[in-house]
């Protein structure tokens, strides 16, 4: 305490002066307007400024909760594009695209592992079983498609990223009815081959390429990306063609997994079809 008080008596000319300072800038801001403007408009741009930045603060911490809610926004939009791409756009049948006629259920979830500098890549989800997530959905982002779930435990999951040597989608172009087959060399990480492609189809650099529907996992029309080249196989019957990937495979945080919960039932007509 003794320190404290010596302190301001070594001190006390400079207190001293900053009391009258303050004093005298008190009188002047009383007794003339344009002073008196000023110190209100500068007080009023710092408690702005201070204002602006405590509201900044504040909407950094809540950005987890925005990012959430954007998440499901776009989980609720993605199911509504998927489903509504196979249904007719007429009145009636808008009007009866209830959830219970859905066929695509789409669930948000979050990449905590990736990788992609190997021939096999995988991802790993932090949504499971828990989540309805089974074998054999198909995962992409807002950008294109991602992969196939591999394996699942309650609450995560791995998914055969389509940078695997061993992946294998049905493809097509986008601007025709000519499928394919979507396959991975293991060279680079942003293009893959649709193979399978008859030579007669009518293909050109800068065609988008799409997700075929021919399978249970992915509905048609999910983007893949872009034809960058287009080459004969060594039989010469078939297009081997480059594909620029639209997504960026070394940068993934929320995906989407899409459940078709007819699958089952198609699996099933297929099975007792073959065994026929």
């Amino acid at each position: 305490m003794q320190q404290i008080i010596n302190f301001f008596i070594r001190n006390k000319t400079f207190f001293l002066y900053l009391l009258l300072l303050s004093i005298s800038l008190g009188f002047t801001f009383q007794s003339h307007s344009y002073h008196k403007s000023k110190f209100i408009n500068s007080a009023n741009w710092l408690s702005g400024g201070i204002y602006e930045s405590m509201n900044g603060i504040g909407d950094f911490f809540e950005l987890k909760k925005y990012n959430r809610q954007l998440v499901e926004e776009n989980q609720r939009l993605r199911s509504l594009l998927i489903n509504n791409k196979l249904i007719s756009h007429t009145d009636d049948t808008l009007m009866s695209d209830t959830a219970s006629n859905r066929q695509y259920k789409v669930i948000p979830a979050e990449v905590i592992k990736n990788s992609f500098d190997l021939r096999k890549n995988y991802l790993t989800i932090n949504k499971g079983e828990h989540d309805s997530i089974r074998q054999d959905m198909g995962v992409i982002s807002s950008k294109g498609i991602v992969g196939i779930i591999e394996n699942t435990s309650g609450n995560y999951s791995t998914v055969q990223s389509v940078l695997n040597t061993i992946s294998e989608i049905n493809a097509q172009l986008k601007n025709s009815n000519h499928f394919g087959t979507l396959e991975w060399d293991g060279k680079n990480q942003k293009t893959v081959q649709l193979v399978d492609i008859s030579r007669v189809a009518p293909v050109k650099v800068g065609d988008t390429v799409i997700t075929g529907g021919m399978s249970a996992i992915f509905p048609k029309g999910i983007l893949i990306g872009s034809v960058s080249e287009v080459n004969p196989d060594v039989s010469g019957n078939y297009f081997i063609i480059e594909i620029d990937l639209f997504n960026d495979m070394t940068s993934l945080g929320h995906v989407y997994v899409i459940n078709n919960e007819h699958k089952k039932e198609i699996k099933q007509l297929e099975s007792e079809t073959i065994n026929e």
